[in-house]
């Protein structure tokens, strides 16, 4: 594949992921009612040789009936209708042009005035995909397309365009129009006149087998094993007969000319197929069919994506046998995460007949146990897990958990606050285990249980609990993002505190809502009428209610009516102030010469798209060049995030020491980020802890938190997209400069932090007027 320099400059508008940088890719046809068995025959084989992609499709059309719109909808999940406008180029027209191909080859430049994406792959309806289009999803620069096979390498072929955003504008669809309308181009059958006349050869060159034209097949000779799109061009097509010669080519067409329950079928026996695919394919089939292993497929794919009731609905409406054990405990996992929690155990305890699902079952029947504060049962069943798998982590984790002697309360009820967070495990993630004492450290110097008492958010808030709190001088809820849906799902508020709302209503004490996040990822949703009524009540509730960047409160206020929204303000992460919090704190006299990395996988899909391969290597290319100045060493925050350093060995041949944080406790966490230089880190807590510890800090940006933290201290130059194109160079260059001007950039982290702690002081006046009421 050769490059090419960009034709026009990118002055194109930011995408709808402007926070993390996360390249949108859209595929995009020109469909009309003659050309409609083609494209249904196209939207077929994509499904079926890229199972796993599911991007947005986009078509063009100025003529389809509903019915036909309606059997586009059928084929894809994500399908965008646009309507062109048929008589914008009636000025290119010349002579007799009046039929398809001339059509689509002007309605095609359509494609140039989308602004929703950052790469948009055409595909004429006479094609269709036989091979993996990775490559092509990949690509970030220039306009791609195959070189004409049988007019020479200087013309494109027309049918497959890789257009990247710096083509998509207004200044480049402007040129076309130029050399539309001065009649200075060529169309005929074979080209893209106008985009040609345009480009004169400079687009960049993609292999042959992405747009594998069928002429090349003459004498019915059968398509090469590679080639990963078939194009029939000429006036035959497959769906209107064929034409003589071709025989070998047309029954791959055929191939994909398949009734709906056929495709579905064809679809659900592809592995790794994407999720939006397949809850769109299996819903019908298992409809049609009442397949119980495709109801737990689906149902499974609702799960991941926190769909939970979803999940429960399609397995609740088929008939699961009483030995069929993994789906009794997938609609076991269901009902427990909308909190149907007896019905869940009898599903599990039905699936723990099997061997190889017993020992899953039994975890999720500990930690059904566990939500209920019976240690004594969850014990039992996590015990019980082990004995069938001795090596099953989550088994482990909930034997663990249940196993703990919770730490003996010292003082009296009436001199302590209530804390609800997410207490984490030894071996959790370091920035969730350091947040509650935090949290803590804002109210006082005293953080143990002589102040405070503890409630764990993912515990059932019951009558005992509520009974608990209102014993207290007030509630504090706060340590992290807890406004996410997918961490420990429950259906009694859709985030993390599993509270119903008539226990939340009957606290009667005063609530500090403190420092909370809103966390969802870009692609992540709530449940969202039970969250919606959850929040809500939580604002009415609360005495305070801050949130801890200014991004949160604005998705909060939007999801409140208009009489709350001054109730949600600005509190930031005490983690981001903990120079000004701990006792006795002194900054490090010296700093050990590294730079720690920290990389984050969880959500991996969320946070990288297509672009895991590309962040590897500029992350490798930036590691080497601030490795030649500095020492780079990974930090680990969960067990997890160690990948950064398989990942670099074994695709770079670069190997980095490993901290692993998650082992520490949280003196060490705070003095391991003191002590060096400068922290690129992706997780949140990865820039907020050392930023509070005074340490400069660079984000990786893979999720809109970060963009958020960044924009309250008005720094948005220390982040950088995981998607950025020259990632390896700007983070190269924006680390060496910190490295070289490092006592400087300290001093701006100090006095960044002053606008924050001054913030955190007059809100705790704020809470201190409270709690004396």
């Amino acid at each position: 594949m050769t490059t090419s320099t960009p034709a026009v400059p990118d002055t194109a508008t930011p995408s709808g992921a402007a926070l993390t940088g996360k390249r949108r890719i859209a595929f995009a046809s020109f469909v009309d009612e003659n050309y409609l068995p083609g494209f249904l025959a196209l939207l077929r084989s994509l499904a079926l040789s890229n199972p796993g992609v599911c991007e947005d499709f986009v078509v063009l059309h100025d003529d389809l009936k509903p019915a036909s719109v309606a059997r586009i909808r059928a084929l894809h999940p994500r399908i965008v209708l646009r309507r062109v406008d048929a008589g914008h180029y009636d000025s290119y027209v010349k002579g007799d042009q009046d039929n398809y191909l001339v059509r689509k080859a002007y309605f095609i430049l359509d494609v140039f005035k989308i602004r929703d994406y950052d790469t948009v792959i055409t595909l004429d309806t006479d094609m269709v995909v036989l091979g993996d289009l990775g490559e092509l999803l990949k690509l970030r620069e220039g306009l791609a397309a195959v070189p004409q096979f049988f007019y020479g390498q200087h013309k494109l072929n027309s049918g497959l365009l890789v257009i990247q955003r710096e083509y998509l504008s207004d200044a480049f669809c402007a040129r076309l129009d130029e050399v539309g309308r001065s009649g200075a181009y060529e169309l005929d059958k074979h080209d893209q006149g106008i985009l040609n006349a345009v480009l004169d050869g400079d687009f960049v060159r993609l292999d042959p087998r992405y747009n594998f034209v069928k002429r090349r097949l003459s004498g019915d000779l059968p398509v090469p094993d590679d080639t990963a799109i078939l194009h029939f061009t000429g006036r035959h097509k497959p769906w209107q007969g064929g034409e003589a010669g071709y025989a070998q080519a047309e029954e791959r067409w055929r191939a994909f000319d398949l009734g709906d329950a056929a495709f579905h079928a064809a679809c659900l026996a592809k592995g790794g197929l994407h999720h939006d695919l397949l809850v769109h394919f299996g819903t019908p089939h298992v409809r049609r069919t009442s397949d119980v292993e495709a109801a737990r497929r689906v149902a499974a794919a609702h799960i991941a994506a926190g769909e939970y009731q979803d999940a429960v609905d399609i397995l609740s409406a088929v008939r699961i046998p009483l030995d069929e054990a993994w789906p009794h405990e997938v609609l076991g996992h269901a009902l427990m995460s909308v909190s149907r929690y007896e019905e869940a155990k009898t599903q599990l305890l039905m699936a723990t007949a099997a061997p190889n699902r017993a020992a899953t079952a039994y975890a999720r029947l500990a930690q059904i146990a566990w939500v209920h504060g019976d240690n004594a049962e969850a014990l039992r069943y996590a015990t019980a897990g082990l004995s069938v798998d001795p090596t099953h982590r989550s088994s482990r984790l909930w034997a663990q958990r249940a196993a703990a002697v919770p730490a003996q309360e010292q003082g009296a009820a009436e001199d302590q606050l209530a804390h609800v967070a997410f207490y984490m495990d030894r071996q959790g993630n370091a920035g969730d285990k350091l947040l509650p004492e935090t949290v803590r450290l804002a109210f006082g110097a005293d953080t143990t249980s002589r102040r405070w008492h503890s409630v764990h958010a993912h515990r059932l808030f019951d009558e005992a609990a509520l009974e608990r709190v209102n014993a207290r001088r007030g509630l504090v809820i706060g340590g992290g993002g807890l406004f996410i849906p997918d961490t420990m799902p429950n259906g009694n508020s859709a985030w993390q505190w599993n509270v119903p709302d008539a226990h939340l209503e009957a606290i009667d004490v005063p609530v500090m809502v403190f420092a909370v996040g809103f966390n969802a990822f870009d692609g992540q949703s709530y449940r969202a009428r039970r969250f919606n009524d959850s929040l809500r009540l939580l604002v009415e509730k609360s005495a305070f209610f801050g949130l801890r960047n200014h991004g949160s409160i604005a998705r909060v206020r939007s999801l409140l009516p208009a009489a709350l929204h001054d109730k949600v303000v600005f509190q930031p992460c005490p983690t981001t102030v903990t120079r000004q919090l701990l006792p006795g704190w002194s900054d490090p006299p010296r700093r050990e010469d590294t730079v720690l990395l920290n990389a984050a996988y969880d959500r991996a899909g969320l946070r990288f798209g297509h672009d895991y391969g590309h962040f590897l290597a500029e992350i490798a290319k930036a590691v080497r060049a601030i490795g030649a100045h500095t020492e780079v060493r990974c930090v680990a925050h969960s067990l997890d995030d160690e990948r950064i350093a398989f990942d670099l060995r074994r695709e770079h041949g670069i190997s980095l020491p490993v901290i692993p944080m998650y082992d520490f406790d949280n003196d060490e966490i705070r003095e391991t980020y003191a002590r060096t230089r400068l922290v690129i880190g992706m997780r949140g807590h990865a820039g907020m802890i050392p930023f509070g510890v005074g340490t400069p800090i660079l984000s990786l940006i893979s999720h809109p938190k970060m963009a958020y933290f960044l924009s309250d201290i008005e720094r948005p130059e220390w982040g950088i997209s995981v998607h950025e194109r020259n990632l390896g160079d700007v983070l190269t260059e924006r680390a060496l400069h910190i490295l070289d001007h490092h006592s400087r950039t300290v001093a701006d982290v100090h006095d960044r932090q002053e606008l924050l702690w001054k913030v955190t002081q007059e809100n705790a006046a704020r809470i201190r007027t409270i709690l004396r009421r």
